[in-house]
């Protein structure tokens, strides 16, 4: 399995991270990331199972050429901004976009800290591939980005999200009350925490 960071960090490339199933590296062009996904992801020609295993539904064109191409470009701004930083996890054998990952709130200064979500394709979850690409990404968001703590929340009873943040060595942290609206409700989350110290023994 492979991880694509989505659109091109301004300045210098990207180093290419490697283990024995997985690697990081730069995305394609918008048109060629487009044409894959749509090829080669069941899930993407409808968006239906992408989304809700997200818990958010996406706009109605947000998987047409066109919008994925406004989604790259607010990608692009966000990284050069040092916002945001976007990534698809791909499945190396066969191509296959089975889900993303994504460095949001990016706090620097005194905090120099992020928070970390990510999404699985409903025919991909349980398979291990987002705790795979986590491992894999995480050295690289307290490596090249320099961060001290990343910070991740789940609803209680998703319990897959769960085991993810904790096999990766997240800590729980607390509980945040009507912390994000998923489905037009506002849901309690379970707040996790991973510091780079911890995460570096």
């Amino acid at each position: 399995m492979r991880i694509c960071i989505r659109t091109r960090k301004e300045g210098p490339a990207w180093p290419c991270f490697a283990c024995p199933r997985q690697r990081l590296r730069r995305s394609p062009r918008a048109d060629t990331a487009f044409c894959c996904a749509r090829r080669k992801c069941p899930i993407t020609r409808s968006g239906a199972n992408c989304a809700r295993s997200a818990g958010r539904f996406w706009p109605s064109d947000d998987l047409t050429r066109s919008g994925f191409r406004r989604r790259l470009r607010r990608y692009a701004e966000d990284i050069a901004e040092d916002r945001a930083y976007p990534f698809l996890v791909i499945r190396e054998d066969d191509g296959a976009l089975v889900g993303g990952v994504t460095l949001a709130n990016v706090r620097r200064g005194i905090v120099q800290a992020g928070t970390l979500g990510y999404w699985i394709g409903q025919p991909h979850a349980g398979k291990g591939y987002m705790t795979a690409a986590l491992r894999v990404l995480l050295p690289t968001l307290f490596g090249e980005l320099n961060l001290h703590r990343i910070e991740a929340a789940c609803i209680p009873t998703n319990q897959s999200s769960i085991r993810v943040l904790e096999k990766c060595g997240f800590a729980r942290e607390g509980l945040a009350r009507r912390y994000l609206c998923i489905n037009g409700v506002w849901q309690d989350h379970c707040l996790y925490g991973l510091l780079d110290e911890d995460f570096r023994g």
